[in-house]
């Protein structure tokens, strides 16, 4: 796939199949992203498991934090990367790791890892890279 750019339908099919998700790099200050992003995955009815080694047995958002991939209980539809690019291949692997497979791993804005995407495409996991779900879903909704 090419990772420039993403068909409006593939992202929208995204957004509305995922159900669960594990977002990596959680962050418990309303000031970041990371949270604002955890927040609008609530909201849209997704159970959320947050992930921060950091703040691991705590909660977010009334959801406990989860130390890893691992540690997440049930099925992940989808892994929202929250981490530097430099980190975004090991949370990939944990993805890769986890059974079954997520059927998507998302990259946030910023991080984009070409070589772990051909990694989790390999394993038929779908990459989306440098997006916000939340910017991608307004912009969807907008265009209609």
């Amino acid at each position: 796939m090419h990772h420039d750019r993403y068909p409006d339908d593939l992202v929208a099919s995204v957004l509305e199949r995922t159900r669960s998700v594990a977002l990596v790099g959680a962050s418990a200050d309303p000031a970041r992203p990371s949270h604002g992003v955890m927040a609008w995955w609530i909201a849209r009815g997704a159970e959320v498991h947050p992930v921060n080694p950091g703040l691991a047995g705590g909660t977010i958002l009334g959801r406990r934090v989860a130390a890893a991939l691992a540690d997440v209980p049930g099925e992940i539809d989808l892994v929202d990367v929250f981490r530097r690019a430099d980190a975004a291949g090991a949370v990939v692997d944990e993805a890769l790791a986890l059974s079954p497979l997520p059927r998507t791993v998302w990259m946030q804005l910023g991080v984009r890892d070409d070589a772990a995407a051909a990694r989790a495409e390999a394993a038929g996991v779908t990459v989306i890279m440098d997006r916000c779900p939340k910017i991608e879903a307004a912009r969807l909704d907008g265009a209609r």
